[in-house]
């Protein structure tokens, strides 16, 4: 019996010990930028540096990450790097907007997300993971549970904000998903060089037929919904697309604004549970003991038939699990500032930090998550760090799969919920076991993937 089991340490880049050349920035930022990062980003509470002549605030402390985010977000805005690769495919949608576009379309996605209503999808996702699941049950066997995530979570969204009118025709969600964020979603070295936005990037136009694939699906899908309150107004569900088509006019949203948003939500707003729930199964895989506790408390929550709507609450193992793979594989490894003007900031310890104007502000998720002067073993799979009795001891500012401040994620009780249903059916009826050659390396593609991949044995629980 392995009562105490020594941690699982997943894969993960190991630190550099030397600086890069700039050759060399420029081809790891294109292969994997979380390769890029060295020692001191580990153990540091912040870090001045020059990244291609630009100078760069690398922060890790969670003092100077809420100023950033929260107390003084005004003074930061959204990094010209982060725009220029995530513009082009999700345009004015909630993730890339500004000013007074961004505060329009929050206004407008706000009562979709309040607590009351994100409980009235429990049922829906219950129900959806259970048909998804009879691929499992009917046909056991090796499945890629990266890309199964994907789907499912994409099935879970359609149900859920779109009652299943979603357009689909010609799409294979989850390879067309993985396809736009390898070529749209990749950094190129035009970015890097902040170069114009007219100038093209050669990888970047190899994934724009995939991206008007998706604006065709959400432009067919908003078409449909318009003839539907057209011709059957009492037909009509008033979920998240009915919401944004009425918030068409001079005050709310324009025509282009709502396809960016759901661009934002079909394309990218499920990615993040998607590849969370990948890892999460991965890691328990890894990880006998974690995974018994997790079947026994989901097991005993289940004979009692409780409400979806009660399982994030009444499963505190099942959630830690899902919130321990986002702090070792967090679903957006960086937030990207730039500085409106210059401040300089003050420690309670009475240490200042100057940050002058246009200094790029990265508060990276994938390093603050592993900082050695915030977490004990850090590199290491230990779901325990977010037990109730615990969760005391995590600052607020130090976790952050959601981000913070004002553009904190909107779906973030979306996804908690949407991930602990999910993990709960799944692990209470299969089995995921790692293959014998499974050892996926995480990669950056705006969010952080498997490279190659989850394939893992997929069995029926006895």
């Amino acid at each position: 019996m392995d009562t105490k089991p020594v941690p699982f340490i997943p894969p993960h880049p190991s630190p550099r010990t030397e600086p890069p050349s700039r050759l060399e920035v420029i081809r790891t930022v294109m292969r994997n930028p979380l390769e890029l990062w060295g020692e001191v980003s580990y153990r540091e509470p912040h870090i001045t540096a020059k990244f291609l002549n630009e100078k760069t605030l690398i922060i890790n402390h969670p003092e100077l990450i809420r100023h950033v985010l929260v107390d003084n977000a005004k003074n930061y805005q959204m990094a010209r790097i982060r725009q220029l690769i995530l513009k082009p495919i999700l345009r004015e949608g909630l993730l890339t907007a500004e000013g007074e576009i961004w505060k329009r379309s929050r206004k407008a996605m706000a009562p979709v997300f309040t607590p009351r209503h994100i409980h009235g999808f429990a049922n829906m996702m219950r129900e959806r993971t259970q048909t998804f699941s009879e691929r499992y049950r009917n046909n056991p066997g090796i499945y890629d549970i990266s890309h199964d995530m994907t789907a499912l979570t994409f099935e879970i969204l359609a149900l859920t904000l779109f009652s299943d009118e979603v357009v689909t025709e010609g799409v294979n969600f989850a390879t067309d998903v993985d396809e736009l964020l390898s070529t749209m979603g990749a950094v190129d070295p035009l970015d890097l060089l902040k170069a114009p936005e007219w100038l093209p990037r050669i990888r970047r136009m190899r994934g724009r037929k995939v991206l008007e694939k998706f604006r065709n699906v959400v432009r067919n899908t908003m078409n449909a919904r318009r003839e539907k309150i057209k011709n059957a107004p009492h037909d009509v569900q008033n979920d998240f697309l009915t919401l944004l088509l009425n918030a068409e006019r001079p005050d709310g949203l324009s025509a282009n604004e709502i396809e960016d948003n759901l661009i934002t939500f079909i394309g990218a707003g499920h990615e993040t549970t998607a590849r969370a729930l990948g890892w999460t199964l991965y890691l328990l895989a890894k990880a006998p003991h974690e995974r018994r506790l997790v079947e026994e408390e989901i097991q005993n929550v289940l004979q009692d038939n409780p409400s979806p709507v009660d399982w994030l609450e009444l499963m505190p193992k099942t959630r830690a699990v899902f919130e321990e793979a986002m702090r070792l594989y967090p679903p957006a490894p960086s937030i990207n500032r730039e500085a409106i003007e210059p401040e300089i900031f003050t420690f309670k310890s009475g240490d200042q930090v100057e940050i002058e104007k246009g200094t790029t502000a990265l508060v990276m998720p994938w390093t603050l998550h592993r900082n050695r002067l915030l977490w004990e073993n850090p590199n290491a799979f230990i779901p325990s760090r977010f037990w109730p009795e615990n969760r005391s001891k995590i600052d607020k500012y130090q976790y952050l799969p959601f981000g913070a401040g004002p553009r904190i994620c909107i779906g973030a009780t979306f996804a908690l919920q949407e991930a602990v249903i999910a993990l709960a059916l799944l692990l209470n009826e299969f089995r995921f076991d790692a293959t014998p050659s499974l050892s996926p390396w995480p990669v950056q593609k705006l969010t952080v993937q498997p490279q190659n991949g989850l394939p893992m044995q997929v069995s029926l629980r006895t």
